[in-house]
């Protein structure tokens, strides 16, 4: 994120450090990093360097507590994997002096904090050749703990988050959107795509019918494990990110080797994706299907058009966030 939390002054999130973690600021930094929260670096009085993440529950107020909610099990998620079913691998949120895993910040954002960890952050894109079977070998760990957290972890339900939205987007396009200065230009590249958008709206639900009728188990997944969310560190890769954790099927986090993820973040197919999918069920006896591998690829088109339309035909401003918002867009209409 490039702009700041609107109307969320540094000084309340110092305070709620205190209350909260006893987290006495020293120094905080802003990073402009990541997608879907705030971060800042943040030194305490003494010397110890935390990470801290203000989660944006939703513009509107309804349904800001079930986003509380489900993102206070998301984390309770991680720090089970990571303190119950001793994954290491796992950088697991930092519990509060009460024990609680994320505090309300206000009314619309939530506080989380995780150690800062020591090592090299991965960037959004194809995972590299070298790091492919240790990426395998960590998703096969975590799929296989599935039995530790499997009474607290959100189960997903197969529907694409904005799926309302969207097609409310999709019905919306014969008038001027005023929302802002990128509304406009948003409507006018959807009315442009809006066949193919139907269409892949289409396809996502006739995959979602075959991938229920698998039978496949499904198991607690990361959702995002793109070397964005890795990091290298001296004791080897460390997950991070751990909102998205959810019960599901087990291509919702395989999918990422394929040559599918490999063109949608920009590169070339990488290596032989058939040898990392036998070493995966070598490890968990869990086979794996197309169709889940191919709903999982219009998942995430659909799942950022959505994200992105949403954005720009509700009301906005003139900042960083919706303007690259417009560009991300662009990309997925006019590829």
């Amino acid at each position: 994120m490039q702009d700041r939390p609107a109307g969320l002054a540094e000084t309340d999130l110092f305070v709620a450090l205190d209350e909260g973690w006893a987290i006495r600021v020293r120094s905080a930094e802003y990073l402009p990093v990541g997608a879907g929260g705030y971060h800042w670096s943040v030194v305490d009085g003494a010397g110890t360097a935390w990470f801290v993440t203000v989660d944006d529950l939703g513009a509107g107020e309804a349904g800001r507590n079930g986003a509380f909610d489900r993102l206070d099990r998301a984390f309770r998620t991680a720090l089970a994997l990571h303190a119950d079913a001793g994954l290491d691998c796992v950088v697991a949120p930092v519990p509060t002096r009460t024990g609680a895993v994320v505090r309300r910040l206000t009314d619309r954002y939530a506080l989380s904090v995780a150690p800062m960890v020591a090592g090299t952050a991965g960037r959004f894109g194809p995972h590299r050749p070298g790091d492919r079977a240790e990426v395998v070998d960590l998703l096969a760990r975590l799929h296989r703990a599935t039995p530790v957290v499997a009474a607290t972890a959100p189960r997903l339900d197969l529907v694409l988050p904005g799926w309302e939205r969207l097609h409310g987007a999709l019905a919306d396009l014969d008038r001027e959107w005023t929302g802002g200065p990128y509304a406009e230009p948003a409507r006018k590249l959807l009315a442009g795509r809006a066949g193919y958008v139907a269409r892949l709206l289409a396809d996502f639900d006739r995959l979602v019918d075959r991938v229920r009728r698998t039978g496949v188990d499904w198991v607690v997944t990361h959702g995002e494990p793109h070397p964005g969310n890795l990091m290298r560190t001296p004791h080897g890769l460390r997950l991070i990110d751990w909102e998205t954790v959810r019960i599901a099927p087990p291509e919702r986090d395989l999918w990422m080797l394929t040559p599918a993820f490999d063109r949608l973040a920009g590169g070339a197919p990488v290596g032989d994706v058939d040898d990392l999918l036998a070493r995966y069920t070598r490890a968990t006896g869990r086979t794996v299907t197309a169709d889940g591998f191919a709903l999982w690829a219009l998942w995430w088109e659909l799942a950022d058009i959505a994200v992105y339309v949403d954005e720009l035909h509700r009301p906005h401003g003139t900042g960083a966030d919706p303007a690259a918002s417009l560009t991300y867009l662009a990309g997925y209409l006019e590829s």
